[in-house]
């Protein structure tokens, strides 16, 4: 878990923003059960959906527009779309007793939202067709917890090297690299031919956890290594894998192939600087093609390939971001009843037929994949799921003291350092961690002996 503290002026207006978002007359929660039907009144019943996914904002207001003018049930979504703080956002939320109805979790945020407290089962609006229609893909700790359901499964991310064929082609890069030293002399000959106006490489450096997920974890994870430093096999936390990425990455910061002021730049202000042709290459998700068709149309020729591995052999798969999980209840929600409404509108076979098919993300449900249209969006067929792209294993959530490995990373890009003793020193507090939820009973998980990396692969597409 992040430890960055938000100022107390973000902090104001954010709770400014809530303040003005909530109503003064809340509504006693409903007593919803599988045949809850929302409350019966003349006044319009007003939900509020929070989700971060900005790649693709068009689409859910689509989606929130057509349930506000088509449902029959006087209920009205309003819909705010956070920015990359969204899990302290959710945080100070509940702390403040103004939190959204309608939630978006992920892979990363279900496990500690759930410990929090802030999701409702869905097991008693869940309908038994509709249940068995996701069978397949409900797993603990993903979305289940001790049997019950929390969120329902929609699409998932791949994750690729995005990079500027423009760029390649005038730095003389015939092909995307395919090791970590590859990476290295590709950002600098980028770097040299674009001669202060355009730089090799970037990451969205401003959020530490977010820019080691999008780019060391993929490397890390086609290389065999755990992604989130939880080795499965062992059932401790090893984060010597990620020694040689985190090297190479310090190495282009000190080459000068980074674009200045990455560590000051979001995900989304580095598409800009992209979409402009002055990065050569970065790590990210499959939300990528949609964002250079919309949010920020690009006025260069890109493409996307599979990341580089460590030394260019493949010894484990990529696990999907974003994946397992998709829209949950709030837990202190006054119009639970209603809120289901709305995800079984989402949930609908229409509206998941046209994340897969937009080229919006990979899907996994068995009966997406066998109905829907291919994806048709520019840009897309480069992230397209291979058999080095699955879902992986959820690792233990932990609350860990001292600094997090994404801010020890960055710190070691961005100022070097002894990367042997900050390796060190974060898996002796981790494994503290670890040692401490186990004993009290929070973290369940134990090693597999028989884990292995190399058999996440196919899991997805053979």
């Amino acid at each position: 878990m992040s430890n960055k503290r938000i100022t107390a002026l973000s902090l104001g207006i954010l709770l400014a923003f809530l303040s003005s978002a909530c109503s003064n007359n809340t509504p006693e929660p409903n007593q919803a059960g599988s045949n809850a039907t929302p409350t019966a009144s003349n006044q319009k019943v007003k939900l509020k959906y929070w989700t971060p996914d900005r790649g693709f904002s068009e689409q859910i207001r689509e989606e929130v527009d057509r349930f506000n003018k088509t449902n029959k049930d006087n209920i009205e979504v309003e819909l705010s779309i956070m920015a990359e703080n969204y899990p302290q956002s959710v945080d100070i939320a509940f702390s403040s007793n103004q939190a959204p109805d309608i939630i978006r979790v992920n892979n990363v945020t279900f496990m500690p939202f759930l410990k929090k407290g802030y999701l409702d089962p869905l097991d008693t609006y869940l309908p038994a067709e509709m249940k068995k229609k996701f069978e397949a893909v409900l797993s603990e700790e993903i979305n289940m917890k001790d049997g019950k359901i929390y969120s329902l499964p929609n699409y998932g991310y791949t994750h690729r090297l995005v990079y500027n064929k423009e760029l390649f082609e005038k730095a003389g890069i015939k092909s995307p690299p395919q090791t970590l030293d590859e990476l290295v002399a590709s950002a600098k000959k980028i770097t040299e031919s674009g001669n202060g106006t355009a730089f090799g490489f970037s990451a969205n450096l401003k959020s530490s956890l977010n820019a080691i997920e999008r780019s060391p974890r993929a490397i890390a994870e086609l290389s065999g290594y755990p992604g989130y430093g939880y080795d499965f096999k062992t059932g401790k936390y090893d984060f010597s894998g990620f020694k040689p990425i985190m090297e190479a990455f310090r190495q282009m910061k000190k080459d000068g192939s980074f674009f200045p002021g990455s560590e000051s730049l979001d995900i989304d202000s580095l598409r800009a600087q992209f979409a402009e042709g002055k990065i050569g290459m970065y790590i990210s998700i499959s939300a990528e093609p949609n964002v250079y068709k919309q949010q920020f149309p690009a006025k260069i020729k890109w493409g996307a390939a599979l990341p580089p591995s460590i030394d260019g052999n493949i010894r484990g798969a990529i696990g999907l971001t974003q994946a397992g999980a998709w829209l949950s209840i709030s837990s202190k929600s006054a119009h639970k009843a209603e809120a289901w409404k709305f995800l079984q509108f989402l949930y609908g076979d229409e509206v998941l037929n046209s994340y897969y098919e937009k080229g919006l993300g990979t899907s996994l449900i068995p009966f997406v994949l066998a109905n829907a249209k291919k994806p048709q969006l520019e840009g897309v067929e480069g992230f397209l799921p291979t058999k080095y792209d699955t879902l992986q294993p959820a690792p233990p959530t932990i609350t860990v003291d001292g600094m997090n490995y994404g801010d020890a990373f960055l710190r070691y890009i961005l100022d070097g350092g002894d990367l042997n003793g900050i390796i060190a020193d974060l898996n002796k507090r981790y494994n503290q961690a670890l040692d401490k939820a186990r004993q009290s009973g929070d973290v369940k998980l134990s090693a597999n002996p028989d884990f292995d990396p190399v058999k996440l692969q196919g899991k997805l597409v053979k």
